[in-house]
């Protein structure tokens, strides 16, 4: 069943039985567009006001463009060729301008003699085609162009009937431009007073909203700026509204699904693990934990979306639900993005359950249960084993990566699916995994990127939310300084110095580069890089924990991490810098996430031009996750550091 009401006759109608097969047939092949409602629905991007001209010092290389300007000189030109008649050719190039800037038109050959007749001085006109660049200067080759004011002639009198008081640029191709979409649009615009509204009138008018056939009309033709703010009102409502009825009906539709309750024993595994924590939970981790312990116990699945800031104990709630599934007899899965922080969700849970994660182990408690690994690149034997304790129910708690969703992975009894940053996972991935349980597992999934309220709504709204907005005692806030090093090549080595007094203060550090550098092995990858950029290359991980090692860190343990690194030896660097062993980590982003070494207390974030905010915010969360105040140093377009002279 539809959410909004069938388009109807003619609305329905193919477009190729309004405007012919030949326009029907571009439209849907560069558009998309097969019916009139379709047409109707492709909106005007951009207006532009009669007697008001676009910027042309704004135009973006190498795109199709649509400008609206006036002719400021036209010069046809006259040269040797000898592919054309007699042995002449002609070319005429036409400078149009905007009053702040000029760009020129060429035309070449046979496509002269039309623009020269009527591209004169003063005229105006909407010009497309592909900005391109020639003896330094900006053209337009052949563009295609539509006269919109003349002399009575027709031309003129057919752009006054479509284009009103205001003029629509449409989204368009190269073979179809805004004009001609806007003569098929004028062309099916009747039929717009047939489109069925699907909002009752009492709603639209508490809210001061216009019909939707008026939203339509005002939307491609409108007289007033007014016009288009009330037609946008209403269109933007439509899609809102749609989107917010299908997410409801989605989340009564997963009420409707049958789970199995999973409530915690008051003697089991989760009360024996709160006993042995070494610090009081926060009272927004308890919040959080008893909204999460009433929807496990409901007999419906849960759907809840965990957010918090970095470092707010987002992991210590999730494995509290999972030892509370366990506790009823279930299983439960954390799935992460990256090997590395699966790892370290692996040896932080182990390390913070002790005895309570050795089931089957001699010197396990009472109401232990087993946690496995589960990852792509594990060794053969210790793969057969994780799934032979997943297949037995053996193991309570699986943590792992994408190797969670493959179809040998079966599950004894699937209680809960904890997603760990979410946004690094499709809806499918987290719906694969879902779909192992026997019947719909609970699920959780957390991020510490933060979400507007508005996005939520959105793009979680089928899931219920849970905020924790405060950071756990003993945490010391971060400090973050940009470091202008392009511009100040000094405020960079001072930024190593501050690494060299924090690691002189017993803590570490860790350098993050956007680029790993074994490519530029490659002499064929080496070259494209250079034709592309004009710079240099970002700086890369192997190249910069040799120089710094060399140089401004000289004397320090320096260690190279990242994503191509064979998983044991991944594992043992990041255990060697958790243990101290390492001064320094130069790493790409594989730390992003999850990673968890309290005593590192300052960033360095090489190229911070190269990263996202969501990116830079995961990265910065990775220091003052101790008693020690962290500090994080964002440089853009770093130079390399200089290696101290020899001799």
């Amino acid at each position: 069943m539809d959410l909004v009401p069938a388009l109807q006759e003619p609305l329905q109608r193919p477009l190729k039985s309004v405007l012919g097969p030949a326009t029907a047939k571009v439209m849907a092949e560069h558009l998309g567009l097969h019916s009139v409602g379709d047409l109707l629905h492709h909106y005007p991007r951009r207006y532009e006001e009669r007697g008001q001209l676009t910027h042309l010092a704004d135009l973006p290389m190498d795109e199709h463009v649509t400008v609206v300007a006036q002719v400021a000189d036209a010069r046809l030109h006259t040269f040797a060729s000898a592919r054309a008649p007699r042995g002449k050719g002609q070319r005429l190039e036409v400078t149009i301008t905007d009053g702040s800037g000029r760009l020129q038109l060429v035309f070449f050959g046979k496509g002269v003699h039309k623009p020269h007749k009527e591209l004169l001085p003063g005229t105006r006109a909407m010009f497309a085609g592909k900005v391109s660049v020639f003896n330094r200067r900006l053209q337009l080759a052949h563009p295609a162009y539509e006269l919109l004011r003349g002399d009575g002639d027709e031309a003129a009198e057919s752009v006054e009937s479509w284009a009103g008081a205001l003029i629509p640029i449409y989204p368009a191709t190269a073979k179809l431009e805004s004009w001609k979409i806007a003569k098929a649009v004028q062309t099916v615009l009747p039929s717009a007073q047939d489109a069925v509204d699907p909002l009752p009138g009492s709603l639209r008018e508490g809210r001061g909203l216009v019909s939707l056939p008026e939203a339509l009309l005002k939307i491609h033709r409108p007289h007033t700026k007014a016009d288009i703010a009330d037609a946008r009102a209403r269109l933007k409502w439509d899609e809102a509204f749609v989107l917010q009825v299908a997410l409801a009906r989605r989340r009564h539709a997963e009420t409707q699904l049958p789970a199995v309750p999973r409530r915690p024993r008051p003697d089991g595994l989760l009360a024996a693990f709160d006993d042995r924590l070494p610090f009081t939970l926060t009272e927004g981790q308890q919040k959080v934990s008893r909204e999460i312990f009433d929807d496990l116990a409901t007999d419906h699945p849960m759907h809840r979306l965990l957010q918090g800031e970095v470092g707010s104990g987002k992991t210590m709630v999730a494995l509290r639900a999972m030892l509370a599934v366990v506790d009823a007899g279930g299983q439960a899965a954390m799935l992460a993005p990256t090997e590395v922080l699966a790892q370290q969700h692996h040896r932080s849970v182990v390390e913070m359950m002790g005895e309570l994660a050795e089931g089957g182990m001699l010197g396990g408690a009472e109401h232990a249960t087993k946690v496995v690994l589960l990852t792509g690149s594990m060794g053969a034997a210790a793969r057969r084993q994780a799934l032979l304790d997943l297949a037995t129910g053996e193991a309570g708690i699986v943590i792992g990566t994408h190797a969670l969703i493959e179809d040998k992975v079966q599950f004894h009894d699937l209680g809960l699916v904890v997603v760990d940053e979410q946004h690094r996972f499709g809806v499918e991935q987290r719906d694969a995994l879902r779909g192992k349980g026997k019947q719909p597992p609970h699920l959780l999934v957390m991020t510490a990127t933060p979400i507007p309220r508005t996005v939520a709504m959105t793009v979680f709204g089928d899931l219920e939310t849970s905020v924790l907005d405060q950071l756990p005692a003993g945490r010391s806030p971060i400090a973050s300084h940009v470091v202008p090093a392009a511009d100040k090549p000094h405020f960079l080595s001072r930024a190593w110095e501050r690494v060299r007094e924090e690691v002189a203060g017993g803590h570490q550090a860790y350098v993050v580069c956007p680029r790993i550098g074994d490519e530029e092995d490659d002499p064929k990858k080496r070259k494209s890089a250079e034709d592309e950029a004009e710079k240099r290359p970002p700086l890369a991980v192997l190249d910069l924990a040799d120089e710094l090692a060399k140089g401004p860190l000289r004397g320090l343990a320096v260690e190279a991490l990242h994503g191509r690194m064979p998983p044991d030896d991944k594992d043992a660097v990041m255990r060697r810098f958790a243990a101290g062993e390492t001064d320094v980590l130069v790493a790409t982003t594989v730390i992003e996430v999850g990673v968890n070494v309290p005593n590192a207390t300052v960033m360095v974030i090489m190229d911070a031009d190269r990263f996202g905010v969501s990116q830079l915010h995961q990265l910065r969360g990775r220091v003052g996750r101790g008693s020690a105040p962290g500090c994080a140093c964002w440089s853009p377009r770093c130079p390399r550091p200089a290696r101290p002279v020899s001799g």
